[in-house]
């Protein structure tokens, strides 16, 4: 699949909806006492849980993304209490804080972007020394240089980029812009739900700083919120390895398996399978293989009439048709055979690519590939009073699959036609 279309807006919807609801909740003036004592142990639960069910799966990277997240929320909070309480700030709220805009997004951004290694041991101990190093030198400044630090961090540095809106000292600005541009590329390059969480939970902190000491238990809330981003996409990545098929993208045997136990009285189900897949496999490899699979699945996934592919095993699809009959199905069916039977693949030689997206054009154009074709046989099978389970429904699409190999393939086979039923354009066998 390309970058484009891996990239999903329902990798965000997760954390969205929690930074909303976070929003949403940091506006509440008033707040009952039940609200209240959530809200002031919620962080602590959330670090709690998802910190456990990041530790047992070994998600190292985003456990210390919680943890780094957990401390910002110490250090603020130790200082909003002491406003509460004294009306007044503390001597040293002005260094902590500052201290926490630029090394929060900095902290955030390491852990980010560093991938886990094999050796899970090691990459531990090496955040550890991360976190413990930036903490020690920022408590070191924080003990012996406070006033040089304070106008250090507070300096205008670039006043024509200074505008009347930021109420963070200059330099988080930066560290909150190039954070995000890196993550943003992350995404990019890999569209996963933990990368999506990573960039709103960067938006969440960038909301929630200026507004620490304005409104009541924002810090709470928003640290809580952008901890549970993380821990959904940890869940939203593990329900994807478990569902989702990784090479073609569609939902794999076992999202397919739980479809059919949802479906209602009436509905179509189709086995589809590349005809001479394992021959194509062996002479043009296996990477050209898996760009079939590819081709096969991203037409499959585009099919009419409400049809919804799955990625079944090996070089075989399953199509369900919810609430339709056969004769609605059959169409859309040879439709979508015929689409990729007139398909051309073009294959290069791996040792001679193009240099520039120019030339690769040029090549195209030219002799520089071959063309091979691919199809598909197709069996399909609905919902009848001797097969009422799904089970049994499937079983009978299968069959048609393979009388359809044996009506010399790419072609439709309905359950129950013979070999010469079988629905072809033209009459032509691939």
């Amino acid at each position: 699949m390309s970058r484009v279309s891996a990239v999903r807006f329902s990798h965000f919807l997760p954390s969205l909806l929690l930074l909303l609801a976070g929003l949403s909740a940091a506006y509440v003036k008033d707040l009952n006492v039940f609200f209240i004592s959530l809200f002031n142990v919620l962080p602590t639960l959330v670090l709690l849980l998802g910190g456990s069910y990041c530790a047992v799966y070994r998600r190292q990277r985003e456990l210390f993304l919680m943890i780094t997240v957990y401390v910002a929320y110490f250090l603020l909070d130790t200082q909003t209490d002491y406003y509460r309480d004294h009306g007044r700030v503390r001597d040293d709220a002005a260094v902590v804080f500052h201290l926490c805009c630029l090394l929060l997004p900095l902290l955030f951004s390491i852990y980010a972007l560093w991938q886990e290694k094999t050796h899970l041991f090691r990459d531990f101990v090496a955040r550890c020394a991360v976190l413990l190093a930036l903490g020690s030198v920022a408590l070191a400044l924080e003990q012996r240089y406070s006033q040089a630090l304070l106008s250090g961090l507070a300096q205008i540095r670039w006043p024509a980029l200074h505008g009347a809106w930021m109420s963070l000292i200059q330099l988080s600005y930066p560290m909150f812009l190039i954070g995000f541009i890196a993550l943003a590329v992350q995404y990019w390059r890999q569209p996963r739900p933990l990368h999506a969480a990573q960039l709103v939970g960067v938006l969440g902190m960038f909301w929630m700083l200026p507004q620490t000491f304005i409104l009541p238990f924002t810090l709470n809330i928003m640290c809580s919120q952008v901890m549970l981003m993380i821990a959904a996409g940890v869940a939203h990545e593990a329900y994807q390895m478990a569902f989702r098929d990784e090479l073609t993208g569609l939902p794999g045997r076992r999202a397919l398996n739980e479809r059919l136990q949802r479906l209602g009285r009436n509905y179509v189900l189709a086995m589809s399978d590349v005809d001479h897949f394992k021959r194509f496999n062996d002479t043009h490899g296996h990477d050209v293989g898996d760009q079939v699979l590819r081709l096969v699945a991203s037409k499959l996934s585009k099919i009419g009439g409400g049809g919804r592919a799955y990625r079944y095993g090996g070089e075989e699809f399953a199509v369900v048709f919810a609430g339709k009959s056969l004769e609605e199905c059959l169409p859309h069916l040879e439709e979508i055979r015929e689409i990729i039977a007139t398909y051309d693949i073009k294959l290069r030689n791996p040792d001679n690519r193009p240099q520039d997206d120019q030339q690769g054009r040029q090549r195209r154009a030219g002799n520089g590939a071959s063309n091979v074709s691919v199809t598909v046989s197709i069996g399909v099978a609905e919902r009848l009073a001797e097969q009422r389970s799904p089970e049994e429904v499937l079983k009978a699409a299968d069959q048609a699959l393979y009388n359809a190999k044996g009506a010399g393939r790419n072609c439709v086979v309905a359950s129950g036609q013979n070999r010469r039923g079988a629905v072809r354009l033209n009459g032509a066998a691939g």
